[in-house]
């Protein structure tokens, strides 16, 4: 796992001396992702630079240092990830006559260029990957996104010079970068609480899709971007060809496909671990784990000592059930709050989703005794694991067929108390319902009464999806891009409502969210996280599973459960769904009030001229009397003014 950066300047007038210095300087800026080695390589007669950080995973020797030149002479890279299939691609490319002189898989990827080009060599790489590669024979970058968009990569024009790099940190170190804002991207940020690829909070700089090969010459000419991997195809192939074996046959194939790509996971010459919260996706991975090691796998979890939010002992029955070397940490308020101030340089541009805290206290648990660290995300997407899929479905069955006057009727009736007296009213029946519905039943309910308008359940769970339904009337001068997620047609040609919903979150919320989020907290402590969940075979079967065999009833990611059940007994496992969270509304009406009313005061609202200041200022105000829990919308705000914050503190250090 590494950090690269780089550039093309099209006048190719930059010495070879100063292209060297702006890569090492833009490099500098993301050396928590690699602080084991750097590199520089640059070509003066085309303008182009390729910087490089490492953390060393595999082959810690000099023979794996970057930027690395191919046998042939042909291809220079820059690459971080990790492509694990190496060995058996070593392998194969022995036979063909290649000869290798260290072990690292950056030489592999090379020589499957030179044997069989730059996109099917890609095609056969199982991993996560981000990379930047110069043709030397063709005068061309290419710069590639792994198919699930596991690792970053932002790329964009500043005047005649083309960057990229895995942080917008870096892009920023070099003299030409403008920082103008996106306003169309930061409204869509008040929507769903991050950008979106392709956008970043900067105008003209952008994030390669998950799939994406982008390739420029050093003609200035727009690059062109292609796909290699498609979700929507595999999703559609999916649908058309479903697996027909019985339900054992499905289990068996599933563990094996899941034991191959969690053992390929655990290939690394450093010490290696896995993040464990006790629930179903995690217990899976770790439990894999155990079952190939034949030593105790170091498993890590956080607590917190408000019960609510406390995961920790469920983690700790696991743990003690497979034989792991368990480490838990509890984490009072005051540590998890001081992490607030480091997240606008974790993370380069607004990004709100709370539970980054909590992400980044644990990756900073492991990184004191691991360098790598797997991860169960991506179990949700694939197996109906999220509340919202059952809510969208059932919502939309029973209030579907009613008129949208009729809905509106509907919800008007139940806003007509405030979410507070709604929860008083509710209270004796609270035990009755779901987990889920128990918790800010009342604001659930006004929440479902914003969305009952719409005319289509695509509409619909959009609206489950967004913080703000109209979040171009907050933002100063906003407007919201094309999305994917506000294009219906574009939500894949799927006969079923669920199938859709897991589909839009598989190529928006996992990618621009969760890898966002988990990418971040790890890099940002040099630790390296990897997602055997969302191997891209895993995913095909995924695609392949009828939906059957992933709801029963109301119990979710059920062929999942199956594998699991076959290493930790059921009891152990069926628990209420918890969200990975920390109080922050509570924090904002008590230590943190004095910092929210910084940011959100009216005057300073005014003067930046971002958002408007009267439904910010009626957010927190509403927050504040406990109307309203507005915690999750106010974050929003308050992210974006602390990033804020910090670029302006930025510029005048510079």
């Amino acid at each position: 796992m590494c950090g690269i950066t780089g550039y093309l300047d099209v006048t190719q007038q930059t010495s070879r001396e100063d292209l060297e210095a702006i890569a090492v300087r833009m490099s500098d800026t993301i050396v928590h992702r690699g602080p084991d080695d750097s590199g520089v390589w640059v070509d003066p007669q085309v303008g182009v630079a390729l910087s490089f950080r490492r953390l060393a995973i595999i082959d810690l020797s000099p023979a794996g240092h970057q930027p690395m030149v191919s046998a042939d002479g042909r291809y220079v890279i820059v690459f971080n990830g990790e492509v694990y299939n190496f060995e058996s691609l070593r392998r194969e490319l022995e036979g063909l006559g290649h000869r290798f002189r260290g072990r690292s898989d950056t030489e592999v990827m090379l020589a499957s260029f030179a044997q069989w080009g730059i996109e099917e060599a890609t095609r056969r790489f199982i991993g996560m990957f981000a990379f930047a590669l110069w043709d030397c024979e063709a005068r061309r970058l290419c710069l590639v996104c792994d198919r699930l968009g596991i690792k970053p990569l932002y790329y964009g024009w500043a005047g005649q010079t083309f960057l990229f790099g895995s942080e917008l940190k870096a892009l920023q170190a070099h003299p030409a970068f403008r920082n103008d804002i996106n306003r169309g991207a930061l409204t869509l940020f008040l929507r769903h609480n991050y950008i979106p690829a392709p956008y970043s909070i900067y105008q003209g700089i952008g994030k390669l899709p998950q799939g994406s090969i982008l390739s420029i010459g050093p003609d200035g000419a727009a690059p062109s971007i292609t796909s290699y991997w498609s979700a929507h195809d595999i999703a559609a192939r999916g649908v058309v060809d479903p697996f027909t074996g019985p339900v054992d046959e499905a289990v068996e194939q599933l563990d094996v496909l899941l034991r191959d790509a969690i053992n390929l996971r655990m290939i690394a010459d450093v010490p290696l671990g896995a993040f464990l919260s006790g629930g179903i996706d995690s217990s899976t991975v770790v439990a894999l784990m155990q079952a190939q090691s034949a030593r105790p796998v170091k498993t890590f979890s956080i607590g917190f000592h408000e019960e609510i939010y406390n995961e920790a002992p469920f983690a700790k029955t696991i743990a003690r059930h497979l034989g792991t070397e368990h480490t838990e940490l509890y984490v009072t308020p005051e540590e998890a709050m001081a992490v607030i101030p480091r997240l606008p340089a974790l993370y380069d541009e607004p990004f709100a989703d709370s539970s980054q805290i909590p992400t980044f206290l644990v990756s900073e648990l492991a990184r004191r005794h691991v360098t790598v660290s797997l991860s169960g995300d991506g179990g949700d997407e694939l197996f109906t694991g999220y509340d919202r899929y059952a809510i969208g479905r059932d919502i939309w069955g029973k209030i579907g067929w009613l008129p949208g006057a009729g809905r509106g009727l509907l919800a008007k009736g139940m806003t007509a108390l405030s979410p507070s007296a709604w929860d008083a009213l509710l209270k004796p029946i609270l035990p009755l319902l779901p987990y889920g519905a128990r918790l800010r039943a009342g604001e659930r309910l006004h929440r479902l009464a914003e969305i009952l308008r719409v005319g289509n359940p695509q509409a619909m769970y959009l609206g489950l999806l967004s913080h703000f339904l109209e979040p171009a009337s907050m933002v100063v001068g906003g407007f919201e891009p094309d999305t994917i997620a506000g294009d219906y047609t574009r939500w894949g040609h799927l006969p079923d409502f669920t199938q859709q919903m897991m589909y839009l979150d598989l190529v928006t919320y996992l990618p621009d969210d969760i890898l966002t989020k988990v990418d971040r907290a790890s890099m940002g402590v040099s630790l390296e996280a990897r997602v055997p969940l969302i191997d891209h075979r895993v995913v095909e079967f995924a695609w392949r599973l009828p939906l059957s065999m992933k709801v029963r009833g109301n119990c979710s990611k059920w062929l999942l459960r199956q594998v699991l059940y076959r290493y930790v007994p059921q009891k152990m496992i069926e628990r209420p769904k918890m969200g990975f969270g920390v109080p922050i509304g509570v924090w904002m009406r008590g230590p943190l009030r004095d910092w929210v009313e910084s940011l959100l005061d009216e005057r300073r609202l005014r003067e930046e001229g971002y958002f408007e200041p009267d439904p910010v200022r009626k957010l927190w105000h509403d927050h504040l009397a406990g109307t309203h829990d507005e915690k999750y919308r106010l974050w929003d705000f308050l992210m974006f003014q602390s990033w804020l914050e910090a670029q302006r503190v930025a510029s005048i250090v510079q």
